[in-house]
């Protein structure tokens, strides 16, 4: 973890670390020495000498109990760097990002009640830019998704101390539910609540990376916090029996909508799937998906994506009304009735893209199929809470 220097000055003379205050009772007397008084605290985010320094967190400066007075950082060959103070002068950063593996020289002073002044200096190394590891994550800041959206976290690089790794992100719910992280590989880590988010709650992903040693010559660069929200709750259950998709939201059905499925050769697989992405129009072609030269579709309409292999919910076009609620001829995707275009927002596949949100569930059943993987996709849901949590490194 990245090593914080602290500097602490007792403000007041009477202070004392010596045994007779060590044998002191901790009673009004010990309150009398210490009424009034804040420790002046100076921290640096590194130790001197200390090497694999994350760019975004070196050079700043913090004090608790005063204000700084003076800071300074350089290069090695005395290049100085920029920086501002905060309006209450208690933090100081650079202006911009260190850069990778270069040697700084930081000295800062602050000065706190009565006068007391602390200055200390430190000398330390930036993270060469090829030891450093960094994560793609979803869902967004700031976003409004469904109640089956884990946060998912990418890394770009094999993370072997998972646990060191995992104890710095933190994810809470205002609604009190507790998510637990699972590893999907080395490079995919997920969170998810036991039961879907409560709707309307509020996220909060705390991502404390920085200075963090994922593996060998490996060393974490974010330190970010980010907040989604949870929309309403909506559910929608596709039968693939009996080619209906029924669309449940906070408990009321919306609508029952004729679909297809996969056909015979090519089912839909079973079991709750997230989506993860919408797109308005887009091309399927058969030969990304193991089904070459058997379609390729430059224009699919209101498509919403439920699996990494290649599942989507989507218009369908090019079938005949007819199949929508009696057969199933996809590849494995849900088709709904559309319009070449997507232009009428009186069909079904207008009406259910408009009204889904990512991270909305849509769970198949009665399909000849197996139970989607959990890792194919946001779709940790399939997979048991007791398995869920014996993937967790904490």
């Amino acid at each position: 973890m990245l090593a914080l220097l602290t500097v602490s000055v007792c403000l007041l003379a009477g202070c004392s670390t010596g045994a007779s205050d060590a044998k002191s009772p901790a009673g009004d007397t010990a309150k009398t020495h210490t009424q009034g008084a804040e420790a002046l605290r100076l921290e640096l985010h590194a130790t001197d000498g200390q090497e694999h320094v994350p760019v975004t967190v070196g050079g700043r400066v913090r004090v608790e109990g005063g204000t700084i007075t003076q800071v300074s950082l350089s290069t090695a060959d005395g290049r100085a760097v920029p920086g501002e103070r905060a309006p209450d002068q208690k933090s100081w950063a650079p202006s911009d990002d260190l850069k990778h593996g270069t040697t700084y020289r930081l000295t800062a002073a602050a000065t706190g009640a009565g006068g007391h002044r602390t200055t200390r200096t430190v000398t330390f190394t930036t993270l060469a830019e090829s030891d450093g590891f960094t994560s793609t994550y979803t869902p967004g800041n700031g976003s409004t998704v469904g109640v089956g959206m884990p946060v998912s976290l990418t890394f770009n690089k094999p993370i072997t101390d998972k646990k060191a790794v995992e104890s710095a992100v933190e994810v809470s719910s205002d609604s009190g539910q507790t998510a637990v992280g699972h590893w999907f590989g080395g490079q995919r880590l997920d969170f998810r609540p036991q039961e879907y988010w409560k709707p309307r709650s509020t996220i909060t992903v705390r991502i404390h990376l920085a200075g963090v040693k994922g593996a060998a010559h490996s060393y974490g660069e974010q330190d970010q916090t980010l907040r989604f929200k949870v929309g309403r709750s909506q559910v929608s259950t596709v039968d693939a029996s009996a080619h209906t998709m029924k669309v449940v939201r906070d408990g009321t059905t919306l609508r029952n909508i004729p679909i297809t499925a996969g056909a015979a050769s090519s089912p839909t697989w079973n079991g709750q799937m997230v989506i993860s992405e919408k797109l308005i129009s887009t091309r399927m072609n058969g030969a990304t998906v193991g089904y070459a030269g058997q379609y390729d579709i430059p224009d699919v309409p209101h498509a919403m994506r439920l699996s990494t292999s290649g599942t989507f919910v989507h218009g369908n076009y090019w079938g005949n009304d007819s199949v929508f609620g009696h057969s199933n001829i996809s590849h494995g995707c849900v088709g709904l009735n559309d319009t070449k275009g997507g232009a009428d927002p009186g069909q079904d596949a207008a009406w259910f893209y408009d009204n889904s949100l990512i991270g909305d569930v849509v769970v198949v059943k009665n399909s000849h199929d197996k139970v989607i993987a959990p890792d194919n996709g946001l779709n940790g849901w399939n997979m048991p809470w007791s398995e869920w949590t014996a993937g967790s490194a904490r």
